[in-house]
């Protein structure tokens, strides 16, 4: 089972992601036509398409309408630049309660729900996300497919492995079976019956493969906590027209798993949360709220700072004057003196040292007529002479001398 040493936050239950890419022309147009529709219906409460900042060629989208038992959810699509494959587009929605997978995919309240829209296809190799997708002949282009599904797709991938080739009811794709809100959110992938052996090597690296005759869900990567390739493998699945119920149970319970939120998303999430501009009077008028009650609260804190740092230096003052009141002055070196009492002590206390050190050194021999220290004439800092009478005598002698000059 494929890890990943970075941990993710898992998708909130509230929220509901896709990304795709719009491989037709006119997206900006389609967006535009299909909200005014459902608008004048009243399926969309309301919309708006925010102006785009200086120099910006994305185009940004927000909705709000009503789900079943009057939820509220609000969703946010962002439209590429135009790129050589289309536009990718990145769709997240917010809802007040836990998601519902009966409620309506978000991705019809923007885009129209045709199959010409050209909309529907997965962002990062273009596969659609309602129909099959037959996996490529050429080994290395389907290893390429079934790595970016694996660890790179925002999407629940499934593949099924086709036991013989199936006739027209065979080909009826899994997506239009699914809960409303799982339809534009899984990629189906066909094996052909002599791609098993194939593909199950492609799979090795993410721990599953696949029955034959049977389906797999993708765990996807990092695999969300609690999953089991056994739980979410399928024995067979009878491509005779008939509603692959094991196969949607497998799908709708890996939809129910708390997956991690992919790393591209957070971003997205964090500007519907925070950058939000279609807001109702209510909403208007707490958000003002918000803002008063922060501004404040933030002249309360500046202004208690200010009384704290006027009292600190108030004290201060006060402090100051009695220490100059006391007569009491700091001892600081003054023009034309030799230095500080401590720095003129701390050169007494050296030649103290320097003078017992000498005095420890072997006695020479008495070929000299050396004295007892064998201390020659000016042999000292202070000029004392041969036969000296020791060094314990000298040393006070010394100290006296650092104290006149002091």
């Amino acid at each position: 089972m494929p890890t990943s040493s970075t941990v993710r936050r898992p998708i909130p239950p509230t929220v509901w992601l896709a990304r795709g890419r719009q491989t037709g022309p006119a997206a900006e147009d389609l967006l535009r036509a299909n909200l005014l529709r459902l608008s004048n219906e009243g399926a969309v409460q309301d919309y708006r398409e925010l102006p785009p900042a200086a120099g910006a060629r994305e185009r940004i989208f927000e909705a709000r309408w009503q789900a079943p038992g009057e939820v509220t959810v609000r969703a946010r699509l962002t439209l590429a630049e135009p790129a050589r494959t289309g536009r990718e587009w990145v769709l997240v929605a917010e809802a007040e309660r836990p998601w519902n997978l009966a409620w309506p995919s978000p991705a019809t309240l923007f885009w129209p729900d045709s199959p010409d829209a050209g909309w529907d296809h997965e962002a990062g190799a273009g596969l659609r996300l309602t129909d099959i997708n037959p996996l490529p002949a050429d080994e290395k282009e389907l290893r390429r497919v079934l790595r970016h599904a694996g660890r790179g797709s925002w999407s629940i991938n499934v593949v099924v492995h086709e036991a013989m080739t199936p006739d027209e009811r065979g080909r009826r794709p899994l997506a239009p079976q699914l809960p409303p809100g799982l339809r534009h959110r899984v990629v189906e992938h066909r094996a052909a019956p002599q791609q098993l052996r194939v593909v199950n090597w492609a799979l090795r690296d993410f721990g599953v493969e696949v029955p034959r005759g049977g389906a797999v869900v993708l765990p996807g990567t990092p695999a969300p906590p609690g999953y089991d390739p056994r739980d979410f493998s399928v024995r067979a699945v009878f491509l005779d027209g008939s509603e692959p119920v094991e196969l949607i149970d497998a799908v709708t319970r890996f939809a129910a798993l708390q997956r991690p939120l992919p790393e591209e998303a957070d971003a997205p999430l964090t500007a519907l949360r925070e950058e939000w501009q279609l807001l109702t009077l209510e909403e208007q008028l707490e958000r003002e709220r918000r803002l008063v009650a922060m501004y404040a609260e933030a002249l309360e804190a500046m202004t208690r700072s200010r009384d704290l740092y006027k009292e600190a230096a108030e004290r201060a003052y006060e402090a100051l004057a009695e220490f100059r009141a006391s007569g009491a002055g700091p001892a600081a070196a003054r023009p034309g003196r030799a230095g500080s009492p401590l720095q003129q002590l701390t050169r007494t206390l050296e030649r103290l040292k320097g003078l017992k050190d000498a005095a420890r050194l072997p006695r020479p021999a008495a070929d000299g007529g050396a004295g007892t220290n064998g201390l020659t004439a000016g042999s000292g800092t202070n000029g004392l002479t041969a036969g000296s009478g020791g060094g314990p005598a000298a040393a006070d002698r010394v100290v006296a001398a650092e104290r006149q000059e002091v």
